[in-house]
């Protein structure tokens, strides 16, 4: 085995081939899905529309995590409560 002190490995190669992009194109079909929405004649159009609903779903999770966090505590004064009542039961005999 050789000992290489200046060994520089070769740069990576990708192979990118650059698509045809027409802007034009693509605004006037978003304009035709758009009007089509709004007037109720794509149905195809409405299934694909993304609507973001984060809000609502952090909202949902503080509220899991509130619950979760109650039963938590309310679970933790029952052991504690247990545990007095074990101690002073053994403490009284």
């Amino acid at each position: 085995m050789a000992i290489r002190f200046f060994y520089l490995p070769k740069g990576r190669k990708y192979n990118y081939q650059p698509r045809y992009y027409d802007e034009r194109k693509e605004e006037l079909e978003r304009r035709k899905r758009r009007i089509d929405r709004e007037l109720g004649l794509d149905e195809e159009a409405q299934k694909d529309v993304y609507i973001p609903n984060i809000k609502g779903q952090m909202r949902k999770h503080l509220k899991m995590r509130k619950k979760a966090k109650k039963a938590s505590t309310l679970r933790m004064l029952i052991i504690l409560a247990f545990l007095i009542f074990i101690t002073f039961m053994l403490l009284q005999i």
